[in-house]
């Protein structure tokens, strides 16, 4: 395997410069071992099971190779990501660093958005998630989470890009997508779901938004080198109406943004407006469950330590989920945890072991000053509070794989 590409230092003898790239080889193989994974899941295809529940759905055993056929070369996309990130500026860094002020805060008490922010909160809400995800989509690339989310555990056999790849399809059978449909995709990232729902059926159009720069640039570059009809807009869905017609789209699907939403009834009343009647449309998303109580200092303690991990801003409930999707118009016809068992516990495990010995390659890396100090800053914010997450879920007072699916209503 190549070893890592890294900065020259004056002085560094070849002895000194083969240790450093044995250490880099070993943040690689890690990358190795899950590409190797997922790789398994080339040889297979779906199988449907008859009447049981939905994350039972999709075998594993039996995985199609168009769905694979949207996956990145992992080393490729883990250099290009080490090199971005090593590059970055003192004040991306810093800017992505503050950024994690509003994940302390909720749209939910807005007396604290202005104390913490200013009358214009919403804009700094904006900018900082602008510089958070500037910098965040590149550290996750680093390893099995680039689509920037732990998916539902939909097969326990099944690696962390295996289970992504088998809730996304269950996603595309559930919405009907078709050849020639036309999809919205709110809070798009790199554009690697949209490319696995073009690729997984062929004919398909996904249309993403996305607030960042940054990620859009990348997906319409992945896009085009697939030669993918996919579409996709910088645009911050706080800022309504939507640049859509009425009617526009089959179907819609998100994947764990809706926490960034200010005024949740607002946009699904723009979503019910621009999908056809008939439509499906798929939400998967961050919830508190009902056994949290915010009273309980336990509870609040594990909660303002997990929300700037997962970067949520808003609390949303199964409750007001469904509440604002049916105010607009939507009749929910699926509202459960996707997760089997309703556990996501393992493949959060999975992701946090990953990094966290990922962390320890890269700040042996930066002692020996072969990496930038912000590396240190970046990897520590990164992986702080992953166990966290994994005891919440167990506890089940929060998971973020909550699926909500409803439909517009033909007329």
């Amino acid at each position: 395997m190549t070893p890592l590409s890294l900065p020259e230092h004056p002085g560094r003898n070849h002895s000194f410069t083969q240790r450093i790239s044995a250490s880099s080889d070993s943040l690689n193989d890690g990358i190795a071992d899950e590409k190797q994974k997922a790789d398994l899941g080339s040889r297979f295809k779906f199988q449907r099971k008859p009447k049981q529940r939905h994350s039972d759905e999709f075998s594993l055993a039996f995985l199609d190779p168009l769905d694979k056929a949207s996956q990145t070369n992992r080393l490729q996309t883990f250099r290009t990501s080490f090199k971005y990130l090593r590059n970055l500026t003192k004040q991306q860094v810093d800017d992505f660093m503050a950024s994690y002020v509003i994940y302390n805060l909720d749209w939910a008490d807005e007396g604290a958005m202005i104390a913490a922010l200013g009358p214009s909160y919403r804009e700094r809400v904006g900018e900082s998630l602008k510089a958070y995800y500037g910098v965040i989509n590149h550290l996750c690339a680093l390893g099995s989470v680039e689509k920037m989310y732990i998916p539902p555990l939909m097969d326990k056999r099944a690696s962390v890009l295996e289970n992504q790849l088998l809730y996304e399809r269950a996603i595309a059978n559930t919405i009907g997508l078709k050849a020639g449909d036309r999809v919205l995709d709110i809070g798009c990232g790199r554009g690697r779901v949209a490319a696995h729902m073009a690729t997984a059926v062929p004919g398909a159009k996904v249309t993403g938004i996305n607030i960042d720069p940054n990620q859009v640039a990348q997906a319409r570059e992945f896009s085009a080198e697939r030669n993918l009809p996919n579409e996709f807009i910088v645009k911050d869905f706080n800022e309504l109406p939507l640049p859509f017609a009425d009617g526009q789209f089959d179907a819609f699907y998100q994947i764990q943004a809706l926490s960034l939403c200010k005024d949740l009834p607002a946009l699904f009343k723009e979503i019910y407006r621009v999908v056809k009647p008939g439509a499906r449309i798929s939400l998967l998303d961050w919830v508190s469950l009902p056994a949290h109580d915010p009273t309980n200092e336990e509870h609040a303690e594990l909660m303002r330590r997990v929300k700037p991990l997962i970067g949520a801003v808003g609390t949303p409930t199964p409750v007001s989920l469904e509440q604002a999707v049916e105010a607009a118009g939507f009749v929910v016809v699926k509202s459960e945890n996707a997760s089997q068992g309703g556990l996501q516990a393992p493949l959060i495990d999975k992701v946090d072991i990953y990094f966290r010995g990922m962390r320890q390659v890269i700040l042996g890396l930066v002692k020996v000053r072969c990496l930038p100090p912000h590396f240190k800053t970046l990897i520590d914010r990164l992986c702080l509070d992953g166990q966290a997450f994994v005891k919440m879920d167990k506890m089940r007072l929060i998971t973020t794989s909550y699926w909500v699916v409803a439909e517009k209503p033909l007329p």
